[in-house]
């Protein structure tokens, strides 16, 4: 059961190389469980009771409301979870000749560990908008994924190196890619659209990003982990997908809420700091019957298990970590501390973490950060101010966190999703 889960992760992680690939993964699993997709621009009278799922660019909410119509409008459990990761970016103007190179312009999207991205055959992903007279606006939105060894960001050679120690990376000048040779440059943009079977003056925008195309794998003596690009944070929605399909509801709606741009703030439209969570809750709780008193009353009833991937103890560096809080990999969940609310757990919702974990039969690893080290954080603390559910942070632990390629236990996937699950349909 622990390989065939671990496997399931690698698979959904190769069919997801963009935000927008994850939602249409999980958008096809979904359909595939009787999920019904709905248009937040469409009135949903007909959404009282049963599973749905709606989309707004790379985010993603899903929630089952049960067979039939709810009398009295009941309080959610939430997984909440981000899309996006770490990467190298197609600048708007990509084309370049360099001596003798043509090259595409590339820039590092979120805190990327450059280094990692160098000497890897890349390929590229994300979304490209298209002129289509046929649909509202004249515009259609198209997912592109080219899975070839298209692009490469070479390193220098150490003979070269100022430091033949290290070599410092300036994100302007050392990150373009090489894709072919000569003296004329060549359109990258027309190459996408060739690939996409359009004219190029179809082409209108493109949200572009490169990925690593080594496959995921289990690796180890014993295959005891996962090696794979964006653990970070698609480990989490793997998981709470599979939380979520696995959950009836009793007591709670469970809700899966899968957000873009966490990496670089969660600012947008349809990041964690948006109203996507909010009217998309209030809205469920509106087509049930329930009026704005309701909803307002029910999400303080609410809770989220916000999902983030946690930092494992690393071997070569144990002195940067808590040491009354060392983190194992295959060694179970971990609920994330930090008491100036880079996480949002506290004591109410920590309680509730450590039953689901009991619930699932899984142990339970408490992590802090060193206190003399900066804390990163996550979408729990913007989205418990933003809703005003109560909010914990959890994770699974892994290693290499924002590189290119990462590294968790195969073990902690399935007790990842069992934890998940169990908070989402408390006993």
């Amino acid at each position: 059961m622990t390989e065939a889960t671990a496997r399931g992760l690698c698979e959904f992680i190769d069919a997801s190389p963009s935000p927008f690939h994850v939602c249409a993964t999980v958008a096809e699993r979904l359909r595939a469980a009787g999920y019904t997709e709905l248009d937040e621009t469409d009135r949903w009278d007909e959404a009282a009771a049963g599973r749905f799922f709606t989309v707004r660019a790379g985010s993603l909410i899903a929630w089952h409301s049960g067979i039939t119509p709810n009398p009295v409008p009941m309080p959610f459990r939430i997984i909440g979870a981000h899309t996006d990761s770490p990467n190298l970016r197609v600048k708007q103007h990509p084309d370049r000749v360099v001596a003798g190179w043509q090259v595409v312009a590339l820039q590092p999207y979120g805190g990327a560990l450059l280094n990692s991205w160098l000497d890897r055959d890349l390929g590229l992903s994300g979304r490209i908008s298209v002129r289509d007279r046929d649909v509202r606006g004249g515009v259609a939105h198209r997912l592109v994924s080219i899975n070839e060894p298209l692009l490469r960001v070479p390193q220098l050679a150490i003979h070269l190196a100022e430091d033949r120690g290290s070599v410092s990376l300036n994100p302007q000048l050392h990150l373009n890619a090489v894709w072919g040779a000569g003296d004329r440059p060549r359109s990258l943009l027309g190459y996408v659209a060739e690939h996409a079977g359009i004219a190029s003056g179809d082409l209108l925008s493109a949200d572009l990003m490169t990925h690593d195309l080594t496959p995921s794998t289990l690796i180890g003596a014993d295959q005891d982990f996962v090696s794979a690009p964006r653990l970070d944070n698609q480990g989490t929605c793997y998981a709470g997908l599979e939380a979520l399909l696995a959950a009836e509801p009793y007591d709670y709606i469970p809700v899966l809420a899968l957000f873009d741009h966490e990496e670089v703030g969660s600012t947008s439209d349809h990041g964690a700091q948006s109203e996507f969570l909010r009217t998309t809750l209030e809205r469920i709780v509106l087509t049930s019957g329930g009026g704005r008193e309701d909803f307002l009353r029910l999400t303080t009833a609410s809770m989220v298990a916000s999902g983030d991937m946690a930092h494992a103890t690393h071997p070569n560096y144990p002195e940067r970590h808590e040491p009354g809080h060392l983190i194992a990999v295959n060694g179970g969940p971990v609920l994330k501390v930090q008491p100036n609310l880079r996480y949002a757990t506290d004591g109410r919702t920590a309680a509730a973490f450590e039953l689901a974990c009991r619930q699932a039969g899984v142990p339970l690893q408490r992590y802090e950060h060193r206190a003399d080290l900066p804390c990163g954080s996550t979408i729990g603390p913007m989205t418990a101010a933003r809703t005003g559910i109560p909010t914990v942070d959890v994770g699974a632990p892994q290693l290499a966190m924002h590189s290119a390629r990462e590294l968790m236990g195969a073990a902690d996937v399935g007790a990842y999703a069992a934890a998940l699950h169990a908070f989402l349909v408390p006993e």
